[in-house]
């Protein structure tokens, strides 16, 4: 299968990633990247090496090394050597009303029946009260103990 990013790396690219590699003080996913961008480089001084041989040599997927040279095609050389961002985003259920309405919950007295609250009755109740639609327990959780 023909490559479809193929990597040509200028003198100057060359040069700081293997001063990169070389300087010890960056992460290893960062020389990782850097090293398999050397190794990948069809240019002049590149060693040209198939992207089987580079995940062999490595220890790593193929399927890791194409996305390194992807993203250096498509987004330049320092996106090709920090990790991908995460894509998918979430919002947050509760807010900052929401959260001072399940901490004045949490301090007044529990229902009868109840010596405490639990993180799901604590759920229940901010779900009856019609503050959120629906609220997990470890929701709950994260925002008492972020809270203390």
């Amino acid at each position: 299968m023909k490559k479809k990013y193929i990597v040509r790396l200028t003198e100057a690219e060359r040069s700081t990633l293997e001063s990169l590699i070389h300087k010890g003080k960056e992460a290893a996913y960062k020389r990782l990247h850097a090293e398999i961008l050397l190794k990948a480089d069809i240019g002049e001084c590149g060693a040209n090496w198939k992207d089987k041989q580079i995940s062999e040599a490595f220890g790593i997927s193929q399927r890791t090394v194409e996305r390194v040279r992807e993203r250096l095609v498509q987004q330049g050389l320092e996106a090709a050597l920090n990790r991908a961002k995460a894509k998918r985003v979430k919002s947050r259920r509760l807010d900052g009303e929401k959260e001072a309405h399940l901490i004045a919950l949490t301090c007044s007295e529990p229902p009868e029946g109840y010596s405490r609250w639990t993180l799901r009755l604590l759920g229940q109740t901010m779900v009856e009260l019609g503050h959120v639609d629906n609220v997990s327990p470890e929701t709950i959780r994260q925002t008492l103990k972020k809270t203390n």
